[in-house]
C-alpha cells in the first residue's frame, strides 16, 4: 500500500496550501528555485516537490526553507500547547477531583 495514498484529505490539503504559500513567499522575494534551494542546502527538485504540495518532504527541510524566507517565526504556532483546547480539557478531566479538606485540629507534629 502506498503510504502517500493513505493521507487524510485535510492533511493533503494543508500540505498543498503550505507549498503554495512557500512558493508565493519565494516569488515575492524574487528568488529563483535554484537560489532558494542552494541557500537551504537542498536540491531544486526537493524545493519543487515542496512547493507543489507533495508529501514526503522532511520537517527539517520545511523549516530550513521557512528560515531562509524569514518565516520561521510563523512555524512556532504549530502544535502550540497553549492553543490546544482539546488537550487542556482532557488534562483537566484527569486531575484529581477530591482534595482532603484542612481541619482545625490538623497539627504538623
Amino acid at each position: 500500500m502506498d503510504p502517500k495514498a493513505a493521507l487524510p484529505l485535510e492533511v493533503t490539503t494543508a500540505v498543498k496550501r503550505l507549498g503554495e504559500n512557500i512558493r508565493l513567499a519565494r516569488v515575492r522575494r524574487r528568488m529563483s528555485q535554484n537560489e532558494l534551494a542552494e541557500a537551504c542546502n537542498i536540491t531544486r527538485k526537493t524545493l519543487y516537490t515542496l512547493e507543489n504540495g507533495k508529501s514526503g518532504t522532511t520537517v527539517a527541510t520545511v523549516f530550513s526553507v521557512l528560515w531562509k524566507l524569514g518565516l520561521l517565526g510563523t512555524a512556532t504556532a504549530l502544535a502550540n500547547p497553549d492553543a490546544d483546547e482539546h488537550g487542556k480539557i482532557l488534562e483537566a478531566a484527569r486531575r484529581s477531583k477530591r482534595v482532603r479538606p484542612v481541619t482545625e485540629n490538623d497539627n504538623d507534629f
